[in-house]
């Protein structure tokens, strides 16, 4: 069984104002390409379909076009819901899509399904989890010890009917212990409170996750983050992103291709002094007019205007930084980019500034309900 995994598609993210659409349009359709090119039985979208949990009409009909170039193929597309998303709007209608080949999790945690696919070794069963909260699972479990994330998981994966004298796959969103971070990632993890272990995975042959924005297995080749399809933040500028192509076979082993996907327009930094930046022989031959630019300048002196002055050059200019520690310090460095902060991650960071203290589970589960239901317009 050849299949595709994917996650974090955060379509209709915005970066410093800056619409993300044609950049997402032009890597779907490149990997709708590789979809045909590769061929895979399925395409797995491990969470975070969308930026917002009401996501803009773009985002929505972009999702749509993917989704009929996809079928098109004739290739079952899996996709689960992400904190990002709303659980409920991405389960809309899922009973009909399953006819069509698209399966989408089920935003009851009681009712999660099986799909069944077939190979030439036999069968491959798929689940998707939308994402997990501890509250969520104590209302449908009210008897279950559930005290963190792990045993959130874990309660609803033992409550599945799983069939292990066949090959199981599962798609998940969540933080699991043992993952390395990127700075677009530490947000969503405050005090560790969301950790999950991989001993709640231990039934399935491979574990398709989303949350983590840079590709990496996870303890073994069987738990894997695939990474976005494009750069999100400036901490992900040395990154390659790429498509996890996995084949499983009859022994259940498992082997991993990963295609690289190139993008409209990179995230990239560019060092140096204002005058070696401008400068003619620093940029010609180099994509750096139209990517997405990060400036990192060495000059000991402030430059004025600099961010328009370097915008004639980089069109696309997202930052300007010093590096120099006195003009660091003069600028304020200590200033954060709040563009860059998840809405838990700013308030839990004011909670612990007024209070000498940092927030309990209990209080950051409230502050994250709320949170998804002011975003939601409720």
């Amino acid at each position: 069984m050849r299949f595709f995994h994917l996650s974090d598609l955060h379509l209709g993210k915005r970066l410093n104002e800056y619409s993300l659409i044609e950049d997402q349009k032009h890597i779907l359709l490149q990997i709708v390409d590789r979809v045909n090119e590769y061929k895979p039985d399925a395409v797995l979208i491990a969470g975070d379909v969308y930026d917002r949990t009401t996501p803009s009409d773009e985002a929505v009909q972009l999702f749509n076009m993917f989704i009929n170039l996809i079928n098109k193929l004739g290739v079952e597309l899996f996709v689960s819901s992400g904190n990002h998303d709303s659980a409920i709007k991405i389960s809309y209608a899922r009973e009909i899509m399953d006819k069509a080949g698209v399966h989408l999790s089920d935003s009851d945690l009681s009712n999660i399904s099986a799909v069944t696919l077939n190979d030439k070794d036999g069968e491959v069963v798929f689940y998707s989890l939308p994402y997990i909260r501890p509250a969520a699972v104590r209302q449908i479990y009210p008897d279950a010890e559930i005290n963190s994330y792990t045993d959130a998981v874990a309660c609803i994966i033992n409550h599945l009917d799983i069939n292990k004298s066949v090959r199981n796959i599962l798609l998940s969103h969540q933080f699991v212990i043992g993952s390395s971070l990127s700075g677009s990632e530490e947000t969503i993890t405050v005090g560790g409170s969301d950790n999950v272990d991989v001993s709640a995975y231990e039934p399935f042959d491979y574990v398709a996750l989303g949350h983590i924005h840079g590709a990496q297995n996870v303890g073994s080749n069987r738990i894997r983050y695939c990474g976005t399809p494009l750069k999100y933040s400036f901490s992900e500028a040395k990154q390659s992103k790429s498509i996890s192509m996995i084949e499983i076979n009859g022994d259940r082993d498992i082997h991993l291709t990963e295609i690289p996907l190139t993008p409209l327009r990179d995230l990239v930094e560019i060092e140096g002094t204002y005058d070696e930046l401008m400068n003619k022989s620093f940029y010609e031959g180099t994509s750096y007019h139209n990517d997405f630019v990060r400036a990192i300048l060495l000059d000991d002196v402030v430059i004025p205007d600099v961010s328009r002055r370097l915008s004639n050059v980089y069109h696309n200019l997202m930052r300007t930084d010093y590096k120099n520690i006195k003009i660091v310090n003069h600028v304020d460095a200590n200033t954060e980019k709040i563009e860059e902060l998840d809405p838990l991650d700013v308030f839990s960071k004011f909670f612990c500034k007024m209070n000498s203290k940092e927030m309990t589970d209990t209080q950051k589960e409230y502050m994250d309900s709320l949170i998804n239901r002011i975003l939601k317009g409720e």
